[in-house]
């Protein structure tokens, strides 16, 4: 799997709205970006595939809470924390892939 190194269009203000950040500031803007990039590598590395952040789901939810923990200092207990939010997102993965290979091929 290969790193991210592009933040999704929109993403880094609509986390910086989770966070409660309303100031503008080149190093805010740089460390949030930076739990960004490493929060999707992480969660896409859990997730066994790429998710999609920009909609909301289980992936983008804990996007944030990743960012939250990490600009808290906290990453070390993000994981034990959110366990089962983990399971659910690969779950759901692994589910919509069983789902998509047992539809059967249309003709037309």
């Amino acid at each position: 799997m290969t790193a991210r190194t592009e933040i999704p269009a929109g993403l880094l203000a609509d986390v910086k709205v989770y966070l409660d950040i309303t100031w503008s500031s080149v190093t805010t803007d740089m460390k949030v970006s930076e739990l960004i990039l490493s929060g999707m590598a992480y969660l896409d590395e859990k997730n066994g595939a790429p998710a999609d952040y920009t909609v909301p789901g289980a992936a983008r939810a804990l996007l944030m809470d990743y960012v939250r923990y990490g600009r808290d200092n906290a990453l070390d207990v993000f994981e034990a924390n959110n366990a089962n939010r983990i399971l659910a997102m690969q779950n759901g993965r692994r589910v919509a892939a069983y789902v998509e290979s047992t539809v059967p091929p249309q003709n037309g």
